[in-house]
């Protein structure tokens, strides 16, 4: 992928999605912490659901250490993966008291070091809550970018961002996250993407491939409809 190419498809998505924005409803960042956490293998709108009152109940990393373990299993319960993500909340924020007083660290190697935080995680926290300028690959994003060549389709999700942060500049990582993220909900989705209306299936080798199938169908069947006409 050469840089006039990609800047095609930022300038593309941006136009697409210029409002583009972390879509997890938090307050500070040790809330935005728990809600990635918990987004893990789940979407964004259930974590939202379940966080809408796990907030109210639970406000700072004390609060989550005075309830049995069982208690805040079931108030996540409606999560993937609830039993693990509720024992490593209840890590995380006894690591936070221990040595951070209390407070989510700004730095993404203490971030990655938090049980149940990896490097999407951190990468989201540190872009989100303290302006760093980061690049999270989460399944949006390593899709799209796999889709559009700017990585490979065997790359893992540590190379895609290595590729992601060389091809963007670097004061665009942020918004660029958020943007891709966008464009695959909401469009270059898993199933079904909407290829036959992209803008960029111009410089999309996977749309390419996809619409020349459907081309090839159609045919196919309209060869079959014209045989049975004919009988």
């Amino acid at each position: 992928m050469n840089a006039k190419r990609m800047r095609h498809i930022l300038d593309t998505i941006a136009g697409m999605f210029p409002e583009a924005h972390c879509e997890l409803v938090h307050g500070n960042p040790f809330e935005l912490t728990v809600a990635v956490l918990l987004s893990a293998q789940c979407t964004d709108a259930t974590v939202n659901k379940v966080t809408a009152d796990l907030f109210r109940k639970y406000r700072k990393p004390e609060d989550y250490l005075v309830v049995p373990l069982g208690e805040l299993e079931q108030d996540i319960r409606r999560i993937g993966l609830y039993r693990n993500k509720a024992a490593n909340i209840q890590k995380l924020c006894r690591l936070l008291i221990d040595r951070y007083g209390g407070e989510v660290p700004s730095s993404h190697e203490a971030l990655t070091e938090l049980p149940g935080v990896g490097r999407k995680t951190a990468n989201v926290v540190v872009s989100n809550a303290f302006g760093v300028p980061a690049i999270a690959v989460d399944t949006h994003v390593e899709r799209v970018a796999k889709r559009l060549a700017a990585a490979k389709p065997d790359d893992s999700v540590l190379e895609v961002e290595k590729k992601l942060m060389k091809l963007v500049p670097r004061e665009e990582w942020t918004d660029t996250h958020h943007r891709l993220i966008f464009f695959g909900r909401y469009h270059c989705k898993a199933q079904n993407p909407k290829c036959e209306i992209c803008p960029l299936l111009d410089v999309c080798p996977e749309g390419k491939r996809r619409m020349k199938s459907v081309r090839a169908s159609k045919n196919i069947t309209k060869t079959i409809v014209k045989r049975s006409d004919k009988g």
